[in-house]
């Protein structure tokens, strides 16, 4: 199968209550005229970017939320359920860069941060 910028992210998995952001690319010059290099920008406490993939949410156990006794129901394998993230594919997230860990792939930059650390989204419903 052949990488496309449609295809590429699709065989990454994010796991638990995590995101996968896409950095917003920084503003090179401050409002006074002065250039800043990219680390200096990369170190703000607070970061902006797409996100492009979306964890299953917060675990829970299968028994949470029903009705009948444990004791009551036959022996059956443990199934994880997850309380889903406010987060979607496509929000513009403000974010702390402290809780971002950051990783390439097919040489782009990303961050995987925890729904924790996601401050703030913005979300364009007709998108």
């Amino acid at each position: 199968m052949r990488v496309s910028e449609k295809n590429k992210l699709e065989k990454i998995i994010i796991v638990g209550d995590r995101v996968l952001i896409k950095p917003k690319s920084a503003r090179e010059q401050t409002k006074s005229g002065l250039y800043l290099p990219p680390g200096v920008q990369e170190k703000e406490k607070v970061q902006e970017g797409y996100i492009m993939k979306v964890g299953p949410g917060y675990p829970i156990s299968a028994d949470y939320g029903f009705d009948e006794e444990s004791w009551e129901r036959e022996e059956e394998e443990e199934m994880v359920r997850y309380i889903p993230l406010q987060s979607k594919e496509g929000d513009l997230a403000i974010y702390l860069q402290r809780d971002a860990i950051e990783i390439n792939y097919l040489n782009e930059k990303y961050y995987i941060v925890p729904q924790s650390a996601v401050l703030m989204l913005v979300r364009e419903e007709d998108l």
